[in-house]
């Protein structure tokens, strides 16, 4: 096998790897962000224990079960791209950032799902509101704009780069496709 033969499965390879510490870091940091942080800003100089006993007594919970559902599910998937992709040796890096692209896409609305409700529960034990307190929510959504931009540009990319190489075939075959009968 040449050199340039093993450089896109390694490319490949490297992209599974960092897809996959910044899918799985996207989960750790929604879950802390739903959990711990927003309550620990929503209620300033109280503590956590506070926090969670005040709830108790008010006969509200963080639903941490859905919480940490939301973030093993973003974990594992993040793990089968990253199987997937080590296990394909002919894996194309555009397809790998693709899909990881795809999952910081999609954990946005899922994060604010699995955080309506302990937002509201803090809102009704606390008489607050029920929306992010601390900012780490708003970078979560920021990343998987940034995401969502970055995959549109990709597809853009994509389109054009099999079209031009389309118009090559064309050209080459002097315009006549397939063969005559």
């Amino acid at each position: 096998m040449g050199n340039t033969e093993t450089e896109q499965p390694r490319r490949a390879a490297a992209a599974a790897w960092w897809g996959f510490a910044v899918v799985a870091a996207y989960s750790i940091a929604g879950v802390l962000q739903i959990l711990v942080w927003n309550p620990l800003a929503a209620v300033p100089g109280s503590t956590l224990e506070q926090i969670r006993a005040d709830m108790v007594h008010a006969n509200e919970s963080l639903t941490a079960d859905w919480v940490l559902s939301w973030g093993a599910i973003g974990v594992v998937l993040a793990a089968v791209v990253l199987v997937t992709a080590l296990a394909r040796r002919s894996s194309r890096t555009d397809l790998v950032v693709a899909a990881y692209l795809v999952l910081l896409v999609f954990a946005a609305p899922g994060h604010m799902f699995v955080a309506f409700a302990p937002g509201m529960s803090l809102a009704d034990t606390f008489m607050i509101s029920g929306g992010d307190h601390a900012p780490w929510g708003v970078v979560l959504y920021l990343v998987s704009t940034a995401a969502l931009v970055a995959l549109i540009v990709q597809i853009i990319r994509s389109a054009r780069a099999a079209s031009s190489r389309l118009a090559d075939a064309y050209a080459r075959t002097e315009g006549q496709f397939g063969s005559s009968a």
